[in-house]
């Protein structure tokens, strides 16, 4: 039985990338131009796969470039603030958190993008991911309330 050998990593690159909209202009291009990978190739794979998605719904990827020129990537849930700012309506935060409110949210609410959050770290308990949620709350001037 022989051995498949593995590929040399060259790069990691950490992207967020609104779904459907990845273009060979910046930030993808030169992110993806300066470890020698095909853009066009990630633009419509990347497109292909988020097509069913709004287009406004911002997605993390990280890319792994390998030294033969090929890559991979994995997509991740949308960050903890797109999902603040859909669950409590607002278009963004409080200009000064801790001093003025924003909105609120139920903890119902921070429970439900606990769930959704916690595919991108399924060894994270519930319990503390929730915690974040409501410490990204807080830096964002948006109360917590327990409706």
């Amino acid at each position: 039985m022989a051995s498949k050998a593995k590929k040399a990593v060259t790069a990691t690159i950490k992207l967020v990338i609104n779904a459907g909209q990845a273009k060979p202009a910046p930030p993808v291009g030169p992110a993806l131009g300066q470890a020698g990978l095909n853009i066009m190739s990630f633009c419509k794979d990347f497109n292909a796969k988020t097509a069913d998605k709004k287009p406004d719904i911002p997605v993390p990827v990280v890319i792994t470039a390998y030294s033969d020129k090929t890559f991979t990537y994995v997509m991740k849930t949308p960050p903890v603030t797109y999902f603040i700012k859909q669950a409590a309506n607002i278009k963004s935060g409080s200009q000064r958190p801790g001093h003025a409110v924003a909105a609120e949210i139920s903890v119902r609410n921070i429970y439900d993008i606990a769930q959704q959050k916690q595919q991108d770290a399924p060894d994270m308990s519930l319990e503390s991911i929730c915690r974040s949620v409501a410490g990204t709350c807080k830096s964002m001037g948006v109360r917590v309330v327990s409706q």
